[in-house]
């Protein structure tokens, strides 16, 4: 039997209504770092127009992991009950909500960070120019063991809000270049210690992370973000890719967990996120894995048949198209993004 993405899905508490996810995606629509009733409409709109899983805009998780304008936070109690109405709302459309936690580590600037140097594996600056304020990336200062530690806990804090305010899982953000990912790459990540230099100790801070996640809120509540290949000017893979893959997958099976996003951002799908997908099912994977990517719709029911994925990302077609859901049923033409779309939808 052919399964495809408007199948309904039901594993754990990802009872769904298809398998349509809308990918996190910076919105910059936050005031006071709180949920407003902008973002609101922009959740429920796409809710309502029969996304199954929406995953959030990143969501930072302590003042001191900022490094963007105007992104909502969630460290005080404030800052997630801002959520609680928009939640309920998706819910009202029987589409689930995930929070994604992010701290962007050294990707950020200390005009983001209450004046403090931003944290990270290392202390060296990021290259280029941070576009958030057109500034150099600030100098970052390598956080210690007890530096991880509290990031851990700001986790822990971060995560327990989130669901206490009705969110029905959270994604820790290990891609794209921010904290976590710092630690992963070898080209980052120059440390001496046991969290540096080896597979096993780059590897580190993220499992000890993830296991005090699962002990403390369950496995069904915890989702990972990881992209271990994506397109910066040309394909960015993980050093020592394969090693790497083959030690965190079955640490990550032993701890737990059970549901993996594998993210390219903007990036060809086959050349990236696709090519790690398979390997992740090769190591023997038997979660539930989230990807996509902009797939068309004969790619997504392919991905899904031969149980690649289970459920397929959208992030700029949903944007860009509101009544994506429905479109991509009838076949229709989906409108591409352009950067006036992308200032005018929300």
């Amino acid at each position: 039997m052919s399964i495809d993405v408007f199948s309904v899905y039901d594993k754990q508490w990802l009872l769904l209504k298809n398998r349509v996810v809308m990918s996190a995606m910076t919105r910059g629509f936050s005031t006071n770092r709180l949920c407003n009733k902008k973002m609101q409409e922009y959740y429920v709109r796409r809710a309502k127009n029969d996304v199954g899983l929406i995953i959030t805009e990143g969501i930072i998780i302590h003042p001191s992991g900022d490094g963007y304008n105007n992104v909502p936070h969630m460290w005080s109690i404030e800052q997630a009950e801002s959520w609680r109405e928009t939640i309920n709302k998706v819910h009202d459309y029987n589409s689930k909500m995930v929070a994604q936690l992010w701290h962007c580590g050294r990707i950020s600037h200390s005009d983001y960070t209450e004046g403090e140097s931003p944290v990270s594996s290392t202390n060296i600056a990021a290259t280029g120019v941070n576009r958030q304020n057109n500034k150099p990336y600030g100098k970052p200062k390598a956080l210690n063991q007890s530096g991880i530690y509290e990031i851990i806990e700001m986790y822990v804090h971060s995560t327990k809000l989130a669901l206490d305010c009705g969110f029905d899982a959270v994604e820790i953000h290990m891609g794209h270049g921010y904290l976590i990912d710092q630690f992963f790459d070898s080209r980052v990540n120059d440390r001496t210690d046991k969290y540096g230099g080896t597979v096993e100790n780059r590897c580190r801070f993220a499992l000890e992370l993830l296991e005090v996640l699962i002990e403390n809120f369950g496995s069904e509540k915890i989702i990972i973000r990881i992209s271990p290949s994506r397109f910066m000017g040309e394909i960015y893979n993980w050093p020592d890719l394969d090693e790497m893959l083959i030690y965190f997958v079955s640490k990550i099976q032993k701890i737990g967990l059970k549901i993996i996003d594998i993210s390219c951002a903007n990036a060809d799908y086959y050349e990236t996120s696709g090519v790690i997908i398979r390997k992740v099912r090769a190591q023997g994977w038997k979660g539930i894995i989230i990807g996509g990517a902009s797939l068309s719709l004969e790619q997504a029911n392919h991905e899904i048949d031969e149980s690649y994925v289970d459920l397929v990302t959208w992030a700029r077609s949903i944007l860009a198209n509101v009544d994506f859901v429905s479109q991509l049923k009838n076949n229709k033409e989906l409108r591409t993004m352009t950067d006036k779309i992308r200032m005018e939808l929300y």
